[in-house]
């Protein structure tokens, strides 16, 4: 039950973190980046360890749909979840590229038609 002791006149409430469900043994035949839930290609890993043989024991979240998984994956699958993380985060970052080029022309073409209108005075300097 939410505290709801006043604060200064105003009620006070707390949120009770609830722990999420993770589901045992839910694999996407898709691979480990893929949502078995919801099917996005967005699921990052949370926590893991070296069981041995080969294998990780990995617990895996959904951004998207708030699903949570764990389970045992091999040498193999694990490399290839850890590629395409690398192409992710490669994808990641010529996406801020172009949006702060597109930024950074914006704010050129403001300043140029700042300039063109006489808006910007000595004294702005």
């Amino acid at each position: 039950m939410p505290d709801m002791r006043p604060t200064m006149g105003v009620p006070r409430r707390t949120k009770t973190k609830t722990e999420p469900r993770v589901e045992q043994g839910t694999k996407s035949a898709e691979g480990m980046h893929a949502c078995p839930s919801c099917s996005s290609s967005l699921v990052q890993p949370v926590n893991w360890h070296e069981q041995g043989d080969g294998y990780w024991h990995v617990e895996l979240r959904c951004p998207e749909c708030e699903w949570w998984g764990r389970d045992s994956y091999s040498q193999s699958e694990v490399d290839t979840y850890d590629e395409e993380l690398d192409r992710g985060g490669q994808e990641l970052i010529e996406d801020l590229r172009a949006l702060t080029r597109a930024n950074m022309e914006d704010e050129a073409d403001r300043f140029a038609m700042a300039l063109a209108s006489d808006s910007i005075l000595p004294e702005d300097f």
